[in-house]
């Protein structure tokens, strides 16, 4: 997604090896040796989406006659990690998305990608989800964008209240699937029938 080289693993390393002495722990000893260098290659994943443009996946198309009478398209169940700006924990969740086409649409390996690379950055939730919107609006011109995120907090489920079945869900909606009813109806569509009621309030209240 991004250049690694602007992501300086040798200061992650030096910061790490600090944080072990600051919680009393002995970084030269065996098991911890390595792990400064192994935070480090984690974080050059964690967050290679940082000044990475998410559009960027969406410029191709593969259907040139399709027309504004085309349905939305819809994709469900795209995994994600990200990580939460608050703690610095992982954030582990999937994201629904929906577009409304106006004059094309593109291959569907480019939705994960677009999820991928807004998540790849410290995060919050509530952005994320406005980020994955914006980007499938801009990117495909469409007429309308759908976006429901149900995610897992490290922050909330290792710590703090430690609620380990917890999850939270987000929406986004733009242009004609901001309408009520078709945010109801693509809301619908993009759930099963036993997880539908999770999301049915946000998508009356458009969160």
């Amino acid at each position: 997604m991004v250049d690694e080289q602007r992501i300086d693993t040798a200061r992650i390393e030096a910061a790490v090896t600090e944080l072990l002495l600051a919680i009393g722990e002995d970084p030269a000893r065996d098991g911890l040796a390595e792990t400064p260098r192994r935070v480090a290659e984690a974080w050059r994943e964690y967050f290679c989406g940082i000044g990475v443009d998410p559009t960027t996946h969406l410029s191709g198309s593969i259907a040139p006659e399709v027309s504004e009478a085309s349905g939305p398209v819809i994709m469900r169940g795209i995994e994600f990690r990200s990580m939460c700006e608050h703690h610095l924990v992982p954030m582990l969740g999937v994201a629904h998305v929906a577009y409304a086409p106006r004059d094309r649409v593109v291959g569907l390996g480019a939705l994960p990608r677009v999820v991928a690379t807004v998540a790849s950055r410290p995060q919050l939730q509530e952005r994320l989800t406005e980020q994955i919107a914006d980007a499938l609006e801009a990117g495909l011109d469409a007429r309308g964008v759908l976006v429901v995120v149900e995610a897992s907090h490290g922050c909330v489920t290792a710590r703090g209240p430690r609620q380990a079945g917890s999850t939270t869900v987000t929406l986004a909606s733009r242009g004609t699937l901001d309408e009520p009813a078709a945010r109801t109806e693509i809301v619908a569509l993009m759930t099963r029938r036993d997880d539908g009621a999770r999301f049915e309030h946000a998508a009356e209240d458009g969160r």
